[in-house]
C-alpha cells in the first residue's frame, strides 16, 4: 500500500484507495495518531498546494536519513540480490536553501508559474517561495514574477539557475521557433528591482541563446549538480576510492562538464571521457583553457593526456583504450546493458559508480557482480566484480532522492 505523506508509526485514515493486482495506492485523509518522526512541514506549499517537488518535509531530518538508507538497502537486496553493509547516509550541510536550479512550469496564458501538484500532474500552482531553493534564486523569482506576461505566449518552462560564480540565469523554454522579442524587457524588469540576471531563450530543437544580460555567461543549460557543495564532496570521495588506480589510464563515463576528468588528470592519470552533451564538453574545454591561462600554461590548451569523446557511452565505449579504472556517473536510467557487458569484458581493476537512483544502480550491480554463464558472452562460471564499498549521501534533502557511491573490485 503506497500512501504519500505518511510517516513510520502513523495511524491514519485513508481515502481514494485504488487496488491493483500486487499493490494498492491511497491518499492520506487524516492523521489519527502521528508517528514519532512526523513534524509540521516548513513550506507553505507542501500541504496547502500539495506540492510535488518535495516528498519528505513531514519527517524530521533524522527520519529522512534513516528512510533513505532503507531505500538503498531494499533496492540492493531485492533488485540486485546483494547483501552488503550500508552505513548511515551522510547528511547535507544544510537541508534548506541548497538548490542552485529549479524548473518552474508556466500555466496557460502565462497567468502564473510554479510547480506541479502531487496528485494532479497537469495542475500548476502559483509559486510564492520555495524553501529548498537557494536564497539568490528566490530573490530572482521575486524580481521577475510580475513580468511573466513578457514571456513568449507558448512558453512552457522557466528555469532559474545560480552558477558557481554567483551569476543568476533565467532560461525560458518554448516549443515555438519564432523569435522572442520580449527578452530584453524581461531582463530589465529584474534589473529594475535590483537583480542582475542573464536571460536565455531555448526554443524546442534549437540552440539556447542569450537575449539579455551577459552574452559570455557560462551555459545555463549545461547539466551540473543542483547541490554544488555536497556534489564536490561526493566527487572527492569517489576519486579517493580509485586509490592508486587514479594514476593509470581511467575512463570518465557520463562526464558532464569534465570536472572529474580534470581532477583525474591532475592526479597523474591519462583520461578518456565520454559525454553526450556537446555544449557540456565545450564548456569543459573552455574552463580548462581558462584555468591554464590563470596558471600561465596557455601554450597547452588541451593536455595530451585527455581525450574527450562526444556521444553516447554505449556507442563509444567499445572503441576506447583498455582502462585500469573507471568512474561512471550515469543519468537516472543507469547504464545500458552494452556498457556493463563491455566493463566485464575489459575487466578494469576498479569501478566507481555514482548513482542518483537506487533501483537502476541495483540492476546494474546485479549484472556486474553476478556469476556469468556462457550465454552472457563470458566463459561459463566467470565471476563478476566484488562490491566492497557503499556510501550514501543526502544530495536532495526534503525529497525521496538519494545519491550513492559504490566501489567494485575485480
Amino acid at each position: 500500500m503506497f500512501v504519500p505523506r505518511t510517516a513510520p508509526g502513523d495511524l491514519v485514515e485513508l481515502g481514494g484507495v485504488r487496488l491493483h493486482a500486487r499493490f494498492a495506492r491511497a491518499r492520506l485523509a487524516r492523521v489519527v495518531e502521528p508517528g514519532p518522526g512526523r513534524i509540521a512541514p516548513r513550506c507553505r506549499h507542501y500541504l496547502r498546494d500539495e506540492c510535488g517537488g518535495c516528498q519528505l518535509q513531514h519527517l524530521d531530518y533524522e527520519s529522512q536519513l534513516a528512510l533513505k538508507r532503507e531505500i538503498v538497502v531494499d533496492a540492493l537486496g531485492r533488485i540486485g540480490k546483494l547483501d552488503v553493509a550500508v552505513p548511515p547516509v551522510i547528511a547535507a550541510p544544510d537541508p534548506w536553501g541548497y538548490r542552485s536550479r529549479i524548473t518552474l512550469a508556466i500555466a496557460p496564458g502565462r497567468r502564473h508559474a510554479g510547480l506541479h501538484s502531487l496528485e494532479q500532474a497537469d495542475r500548476v500552482f502559483p509559486l510564492e517561495h520555495c524553501e529548498i531553493a537557494a536564497p539568490s534564486l528566490m530573490r530572482l523569482w521575486d524580481a521577475i514574477r510580475p513580468a511573466l506576461h513578457l514571456l513568449p505566449p507558448d512558453a512552457e518552462h522557466l528555469v532559474l539557475r545560480a552558477d558557481r560564480e554567483g551569476g543568476l540565469h533565467a532560461v525560458v523554454k518554448s516549443p515555438g521557433k519564432q523569435a522572442w522579442s520580449g527578452g530584453r524587457r524581461f531582463g530589465e524588469a529584474a534589473r529594475s528591482r535590483g537583480v542582475e540576471v542573464t536571460i536565455w531563450w531555448h526554443p524546442d530543437g534549437g540552440a539556447p541563446r542569450v537575449v539579455a544580460g551577459d552574452g559570455e555567461a557560462f551555459p545555463a543549460t549545461v547539466f551540473e549538480q543542483v547541490h554544488p557543495g555536497l556534489g564536490d564532496r561526493i566527487r572527492a570521495d569517489a576519486l579517493a576510492l580509485l586509490g592508486a588506480y587514479a594514476t593509470g589510464h581511467v575512463w570518465d563515463l557520463y562526464a558532464g562538464i569534465g570536472e572529474t576528468t580534470e581532477w583525474l588528470y591532475r592526479l597523474g592519470a591519462t583520461v578518456e571521457s565520454v559525454e553526450l552533451d556537446r555544449r557540456a564538453v565545450e564548456a569543459g574545454e573552455r574552463r580548462w583553457r581558462e584555468s591554464l591561462h590563470e596558471r600561465e600554461e596557455s601554450q597547452r590548451p588541451e593536455p595530451a593526456g585527455i581525450i574527450r569523446h562526444v556521444g553516447r557511452v554505449e556507442e563509444i565505449v567499445g572503441s576506447m583504450r583498455d582502462p585500469g579504472a573507471v568512474i561512471a556517473n550515469p543519468p537516472r536510467g543507469g547504464m545500458e546493458r552494452v556498457v556493463t557487458d563491455e566493463l566485464l569484458r575489459r575487466r578494469p581493476r576498479r569501478i566507481v559508480y555514482v548513482s542518483c537512483d537506487p533501483a537502476t544502480l541495483a540492476r546494474d550491480l546485479g549484472r556486474l557482480c553476478g556469476s556469468r554463464s556462457s550465454t552472457d558472452g563470458q566463459p561459463a562460471g566467470t565471476t563478476g566484480y566484488r562490491l566492497t564499498t557503499v556510501q550514501t549521501y543526502d544530495l536532495f534533502p526534503q525529497t525521496a532522492h538519494v545519491e550513492t557511491v559504490v566501489l567494485l573490485e575485480g
